[in-house]
Order: C-alpha cells, then structure tokens, then sequence
C-alpha cells in the first residue's frame, strides 16, 4: 500500500521541470528517481552542524558535482538505504543529535540534502512531522539548489528553520551550461527567500571555477546585495570533480578576487571555504567584468562528455533518460 505522504508522486510536479509523471508506477522525470531513498546519513561538523540525511537523485546535472555518485543515482549504481521509514529515520537522527560525538561538534539540525532534496520533499516532510513528535524543538535545514515551485518552496519555508542556497550562476547561459537547467526559477526563489523569509537563510552559496563561473561572481554578488547587503555569501573554491575532474582547480588568487567582486558589488559579510586566511581588501568601486563565455567552455566539455544537446535543456534532450552525464565516471577520486 502506498504511504498517503507519497500521492504527490503521482503527478510530480514538485520541482521546476514540472515533468507531471507518475513516478509511483515507475514513469521518471528529468530527476531520474521514483520513491525517495535515503542515500546516507550521517553526524556533520560543516555549519552547520547536523545530522545530515542525503537524499539520492537530482534534478541538475552539473558537470562539477561533488556527490555525483549520490546526485546521478540510480544510473551511478551507488548502493543506498532505500526508502527508510520516516518514524525509523526520525528516531535515527535525533539520537544522534543527543549523541556524545553530535554534542562534541555541536550539531543541533537536521540537515536535508542530495544529490537535490526537491524531489523527495514529500518524504521530508514526514521526517520532520515524526521527529517533531518526539521533539518540537528540532531544527531543520534545508539544503537546496533554488530549482523548486513555488508552491514547494512555501512547503519548504513552512518544515524548515534555516535554508542553505547554492546559486551556481547569474546569466542563464553560464547556469544552463553547467547544470543542464534554466536559471530564472533559481533567482526566483532565491529572492523569495532573501525577501520574506530572511531569518530562515543560512547562506547563500556560490562555487567559483575558472573559466566557467569566475566572471560571474559580481552579478550574482550584485543581485544577492540588491536585496539585503548583509546577507552571507559563502564562496566555495573549486576542486576537480565529476566530468570536470580534468579541470584547473580555483587557487587562492582567484578567491581572493572573488572576495574583493563580492565586497565590490556591495557585500558586507563574504566567506571562503577552501582556503584558510582568504580576506578580501576593503570594498572599493568597480564595474562589472566583460563576460568572455564562460558557457562555451562548460558546454564544450559537456560535449565531450556525450551531451547531445546545444543548449543543455535537460527536459527537452532525447536523450533525458540515457543521459551520457549521469553515465559519467570520474576516474579521479575526492
């Protein structure tokens, strides 16, 4: 018998693809996946800290994915949980929140991520209700790449008590050429988030890789600052991953210049993981760079990969369900 929490699946249309298939009777959508299923879960120091559940599936492709495996499930082969009962999954994590090792690193959430969390929000939801049984307090995160409804992102606001957002790029042809997806959804709800949901965000999140999004960094800075100039904006340097294994990674040069192009396009609270000490001068006056196609390189390298298509539209490809970027496999390891 079908859980009543999964009937959305019959007519999916949780994320911006809106795909409508019945993924209860085995049809797939651009995701890939049909019931939810729990790839890992597991105690996680990055902030922040948490119990962090990945959920398999995704419904980007993007060329530099650090979880790949568990992102381009079920073509990856990836050995996962399976669709672990919401109470079983509840009870998992809240003990190890009260866990001697959760309190050691502070975790104090659930943390909800993938691969992408949309396509399996209905099973999230039921975590939360069940963890919230036994303890109303317990905070949720929600980890997401902006690519929901809007009617899911309401659902979103409503589960979780903090929201971490990765905005991968600002012009749709740099965004499309690294994800296979269209970037207006993505600033849609970003700026929803930012706008009337603003105690709720964590961060937002930006990978910087040469080459492909260095020369977005200021617009996506400029559009965040636009909203509010405090927000947090976590620069993320870029290590060879996935069909970008072969690329340069992001040197500490470059995210000291992504850090003075935050602070530039008016910023006041820029971070930078993956490099120690990297601080950016004081915010001065600055123009936006010449973009030099930065989808073009992307692009090329995904057509190397196998990707069929010019424009990188995932819903429309011939190939969505045989996607030779899903069948991908990194030789070199994280």
């Amino acid at each position: 018998m079908i859980p009543g929490f999964l009937r959305d699946l019959e007519h999916c249309v949780l994320c911006e693809w809106r795909c409508g298939v019945n993924r209860l009777a085995g049809e797939r959508g651009v995701c890939g996946i049909g019931t939810p299923e729990v790839a890992a879960a597991m105690l996680h120091p990055a902030p922040p800290a948490s119990y962090t559940i990945f959920l398999a599936g995704c419904n980007f492709r993007c060329l530099n994915c650090q979880n790949w495996e568990i992102a381009q499930y079920p073509e990856t082969g990836e050995p996962v949980r399976g669709l672990v009962e919401p109470r079983t999954m509840a009870e998992e994590g809240l003990a190890a929140l009260r866990s001697i090792r959760g309190r050691l690193i502070g975790a104090d959430r659930l943390f909800f991520s993938g691969g992408s969390p949309d396509p399996s929000l209905p099973y999230i939801e039921e975590v939360v209700r069940e963890a919230r049984r036994r303890d109303p307090g317990v905070k949720v995160n929600y980890d997401t790449n902006g690519f929901m409804t809007e009617a899911s992102l309401a659902r979103v606001l409503e589960v979780s008590t903090s929201i971490t957002c990765d905005i991968k790029a600002y012009h749709d042809d740099v965004h499309r050429a690294l994800t296979g997806a269209p970037v207006a959804p993505v600033l849609r709800n970003a700026r929803e988030i930012a706008r009337n949901a603003r105690e709720l965000l964590w961060e937002f999140r930006f990978l910087v890789i040469p080459g492909i999004t260095g020369d977005e960094v200021a617009p996506v800075a400029a559009f965040i600052a636009d909203i509010d100039e405090t927000i947090p904006f976590n620069l993320l340097a870029f290590r060879p991953n996935f069909v970008l294994e072969h690329h340069p990674r992001a040197i500490q040069y470059l995210m000291e210049e992504a850090v003075r192009e935050a602070q530039a396009a008016g910023l006041e609270n820029v971070r930078v993981h993956g490099y120690r000490g990297v601080a950016g001068e004081p915010p001065h006056a600055r123009a936006l760079p010449v973009r030099a196609g930065e989808d073009i390189l992307a692009r090329t390298i995904a057509q190397r990969a196998g990707c069929p298509t010019e424009s990188r539209d995932c819903a429309t490809c011939r190939l969505q369900q045989q996607c030779p970027i899903r069948r991908y496999r990194a030789k070199r390891s994280r």
